[in-house]
């Protein structure tokens, strides 16, 4: 058994060490991780130049590229052969509703999935200090399962896990994706030099408080594990597309 590890914190994140330690009785875990951080990279691939791989330890290596290509290059080249399952974590803040869009942490999972292994996307809610040992010891027990049981074809687990003592975890909900109450998205500052610039983002995340999504049951101290396909194509609307009888 075969399981890569990887993320988009960067090789140095606590949290790798930890998820290593705790997946070792599964079988042979590798670590491909990018050389630094690489938070919302999303699903970017670097085509545009070459990139190179540092190896630490022995089943240790960084690359100073994306997320997405630490999975390809685990896939095509760096292992003797392909992971049997590929676990994305855990990442050191939250990735639910909308965000998972821009997640490097989601789309190396997404990767995964997509070459043919069963995936995992883990995250902690919360940017503060954080002891990674529970969390990691959850996903390997998660991970036994999905290594046991299966996952369908072009299937990802997305879990999130509240940030509070282990013993307050209320424990697991099967969640679907909430959704994000986008503001302060654009911030505009003045330079000392009176030039404009810009900053994506400002306020922490505002989420609708929706029951039954990812952020709902996170807030009230449940682990959330979300179901994702990669299918995203809306069957229904292109039943209502053919009314349209669009032509050339």
């Amino acid at each position: 058994m075969n399981i890569l590890i990887t993320n988009d914190d960067g090789i140095f994140a606590p949290a790798l060490a930890r998820l290593k330690e705790a997946l070792a009785p599964l079988g042979r875990v590798v670590i491909v991780a990018p050389d630094r951080d690489q938070s919302a990279t999303s699903h970017s691939l670097t085509l545009h130049r070459p990139f190179r791989i540092h190896t630490h330890e022995p089943d240790v290596y960084s690359v100073d590229g994306t997320p997405t290509d630490c999975v390809v290059t685990a896939w095509y080249g760096l292992l003797d052969r392909p992971p049997d399952l590929v676990i994305s974590g855990i990442n050191h803040g939250p990735n639910m509703g909308e965000d998972v869009f821009y997640s490097g942490t989601v789309a190396a999972a997404i990767e995964g999935s997509i070459q043919g292994a069963p995936a995992i996307a883990a995250s902690l809610a919360t940017r503060e200090a954080a002891d990674f040992v529970e969390p990691a010891r959850f996903i390997a027990r998660l991970a036994r399962q999905v290594i046991e049981r299966g996952l369908p074809r072009r299937q990802l687990l997305n879990v999130n896990l509240p940030h509070r003592p282990w013993g307050e975890v209320r424990g697991v909900r099967l969640t679907r994706l909430g959704s994000r109450v986008y503001r302060d998205t654009l911030v505009k500052k003045v330079d000392p030099r009176g030039r404009d610039y810009y900053w994506i983002g400002g306020e922490d995340p505002v989420w609708q408080e929706l029951d039954g999504t990812d952020f709902h049951s996170v807030h009230a101290g449940w682990i959330s594990v979300t179901p994702l396909r990669l299918d995203l194509t809306d069957e229904p609307a292109r039943a209502e597309l053919e009314a349209w009888n669009l032509v050339p």
